[in-house]
Parts: structure tokens; C-alpha cells; sequence
């Protein structure tokens, strides 16, 4: 097996964006990378087992379809670790993280649509007894977490979310959908794969991935990496009280700031002022900090109410489930029951 800097550079760095969209993948990543299809494979499989890589599959616009919700809760720290784990245990939650706050834990909830969100919400209080922050996003200005490994931040500024409303998955598309959040299966023919177990021709299958590319319902196809694996263990996500009128100009400015790795509005809460969101992914404290403050200042957002909140520990990290049937069941209409 080669090492896993190398097979980070080689099958990571690349791909986290613009996987090839032909029958046979693997082979033209060989190719680029100099290696054997099968050589390629078995380092995808490796960085997987190592936590490196999450899967290959796609980011999906937040309109494409299902629902998901960011939360907090004040957890006293004697509490920490057994509700963290309620939290975790939820098959909804797909990010769950413990924060330097008052409100310590944060985390999303996925579902198929926004009342199967809410119904999962009110049953995490009501088992925790612990009321959460409901933090819905109203607009994303970028919301890719695909950049350069080979930094101590994000070097460049990366594409920023079109202000365009994605076209949502059609409903006769969802199965896709669904497959597509569960990862590009390891094989020589993964769309033929995928093909077969929806009926359709692998031209098909290949047409429509190439068509929600096109029209924004997927923002990347490629790599999903696991930034805290390859040294990004430091991230802090920061929050803005921006006045309602200047909250769109400020976002996107930071959008278009190297460093930068995800920006977005989100509605206030009660006891939650803050509508301007940013993050900042590094590999050491002091780099992220020194991003939050050039991009504080060059994004308009010197003078107005902020809060730092650094990660401090990671209780989950999976992909979402807004196509996917929860576990244990079989099918959709399960999966409106979250």
C-alpha cells in the first residue's frame, strides 16, 4: 500500500470536486495519478478505513430536496458526554460537535422534509429535557468544503454559492438522490452498478448527475474528506449580528475571502442574536484565528457583535440523510416518519 500522504495527494486533493462522469471513473483518476485502476481502488478503500476520506459522493444545494437543521444546546458539562450521545444516537444527525459556549453542542439534523426535522427536534428535548437553538438557513453564500490539504488554512477563496434557487430533486429521481448521499460504490463500473439497481441505462444514470451539476443541485461531486484525519483539527465557526440590510453585501464578502469555508444567514433564536455565520477550518488555532480577523475586517464586520466558538470535540461525523431511508427500514414512506 502506498502511504497516505501520498494517496492523499494523489486521490484526494484533486478529486474533491469534478469526479469523472463516465462509466469507468477509477480509470481516468488512474490515469491522471499514474497508478493502476486497481492500485486506485485500493487506495480509496484504504483512506475510507483510515477516516480520511467519508465517501465519494456529492453536496447537494439546500433546496434540492429534504431538510436539515443546525442546533445547539446549553448542556451542563456533567452532562456533556451521556446527552452527546442521545444526540449521536439520533440516525437524523449528521454532525455533532461539542463547542467553547455556553451552548456547547452543536449539531444537524437531516431529514426527508422540514416537519420530519421539527417532530425529530421536539423528541431530542423532550429525551434530553434540554431545550435547543433551531438555526435555519435562510441563505448560503458558500457552503463547499472542498479545498487545497496541502495548507495550513483554506489558501484560496473557492467558489461561492450561486444566489439562485437549486432545482430540487424530482421525485422520480430521489432513489438516485439517495444513492448518491451513500457514496460512489468502489468498482471498476459504479453508475453501471447504480444503473442496474434502479432499472435504468448507465447513460441515464450519467445524464442526470451531469444535469444537477448544470443546474446547481449539486454544488461538487468528488471526494468528501475528513478534514480533522488530515490535520484540520482546528476549526472555529464564528457568528455575526449584522443589521437584516447589510447581512446579504457582508456574506458575501466573505464568501469571496481566501480562508474562508463556509458562510451562510441563518434566523435568530431567541437568546441567539446572530444571523451572519462563517468558518474557518486550520491546522492550528492561531492561523484560523488570524483568518477571522483579516476576513472580519476586509468583509465590513469590524464593529459588529461577534462570538468565536472553537471545536473541541467530535461526537459524529457522517453524511446526511434527506434522500436515504433511515436504518432498519425500507423505504420512503419510512423515512417521512423521522
Amino acid at each position: 500500500m502506498a502511504p497516505l500522504d501520498t494517496l492523499q495527494l494523489a486521490l484526494l486533493n484533486p478529486w474533491q470536486r469534478g469526479f469523472p462522469l463516465v462509466r469507468d471513473p477509477f480509470h481516468q483518476i488512474a490515469q491522471q495519478a499514474g497508478m493502476a485502476v486497481d492500485a486506485v481502488l485500493a487506495g480509496y478503500a484504504q483512506l475510507q478505513a483510515s477516516g480520511a476520506l467519508s465517501r465519494i459522493g456529492g453536496v447537494f444545494a439546500g433546496h434540492a430536496g429534504g431538510a436539515a437543521l443546525l442546533a445547539a444546546m446549553a448542556v451542563p458539562p456533567e452532562r456533556l458526554c451521556a446527552v452527546a450521545a442521545q444526540v449521536s444516537a439520533h440516525p437524523g444527525v449528521n454532525h455533532n460537535y461539542e463547542r467553547e459556549h455556553r451552548h456547547n453542542l452543536w449539531f444537524v439534523m437531516t431529514g426527508h422534509d422540514d416537519p420530519a426535522v421539527r417532530r425529530a427536534m421536539a423528541a431530542l428535548e423532550q429525551q434530553t429535557g434540554l431545550p435547543a437553538l433551531q438555526l435555519r438557513m435562510e441563505r448560503a453564500y458558500r457552503i463547499d468544503l472542498g479545498f487545497d490539504l496541502r495548507s495550513r488554512t483554506a489558501p484560496a477563496p473557492m467558489a461561492a454559492a450561486a444566489a439562485r434557487t437549486a432545482a430540487p430533486v424530482a421525485a422520480v429521481d430521489r432513489p438516485l438522490a439517495a444513492l448518491l448521499e451513500g457514496g460512489v460504490p468502489l468498482e471498476h463500473h459504479p453508475f453501471d452498478a447504480w444503473a442496474q439497481a434502479l432499472g435504468r441505462t448507465p447513460h441515464e444514470v450519467l445524464q442526470t448527475l451531469q444535469h444537477w451539476l448544470d443546474t446547481g443541485t449539486l454544488r461538487r461531486l468528488g471526494a468528501i474528506v475528513r478534514h480533522h484525519e488530515l490535520g484540520f483539527d482546528a476549526n472555529a465557526m464564528t457568528v455575526f449580528d449584522v443589521p437584516d440590510a447589510e447581512v446579504d453585501a457582508c456574506g458575501e464578502a466573505l464568501a469571496r475571502a481566501a480562508g474562508v469555508t463556509l458562510a451562510y444567514r441563518r434566523a435568530r433564536a431567541a437568546g441567539w442574536p446572530y444571523n451572519l455565520y462563517c468558518m474557518v477550518h486550520g491546522r492550528d488555532r492561531a492561523a484560523v484565528l488570524a483568518v477571522i480577523e483579516r476576513v472580519t475586517a476586509r468583509s465590513g464586520l469590524a464593529h459588529v457583535p461577534r462570538e468565536v466558538l472553537f471545536s473541541r470535540q467530535r461526537f459524529k461525523q457522517t453524511g446526511p440523510r434527506r434522500f436515504r431511508a433511515l436504518p432498519g427500514t425500507t423505504g420512503e414512506a419510512h423515512a417521512l416518519s423521522l
